[in-house]
């Protein structure tokens, strides 16, 4: 076998042990403290599930489209250094003015409110 093989399967047979003696290894000895969910000290009377505001999972879904899209930008002091720096301004203003126009839409279509 070559080197690249055991680079390969040495960490994948470690952490397949692992893994089967995390699993294994709690149901050795089973008590009411292992097997109960862990709730910050709190005994769980109530279901996990909460109600969960979709307004507020939409704004958070914007929040890092937008934040993804501002990153496009984080490379323009780069771009002075090429053959035209004409056309990272060029772009850098697509980029902004793309970024304008879809908080615009997403403003008058009501999609940073938080009440309905």
């Amino acid at each position: 076998m070559n080197l690249i093989t055991f680079a390969i399967a040495i960490p994948a047979l470690v952490s397949l042990i692992l893994a089967f003696i995390a699993f294994w290894l709690p149901t050795i000895s089973p008590d009411n403290e292992k097997l109960s969910p862990y709730e910050c000290g709190f005994d769980p009377l109530g279901s996990a599930r909460l109600p969960f505001s979709l307004r507020f999972f939409l704004v958070a879904i914007l929040f890092l489209l937008f934040d993804l899209e501002i990153a496009l930008l984080l490379p323009l002091p780069w771009g002075d250094q090429l053959y035209s720096p004409f056309t990272t301004i060029v772009w850098a203003s697509i980029i902004i003015i793309l970024l304008t126009l879809g908080l615009i839409y997403e403003w008058t279509q009501g999609g940073l409110e938080w009440a309905e």
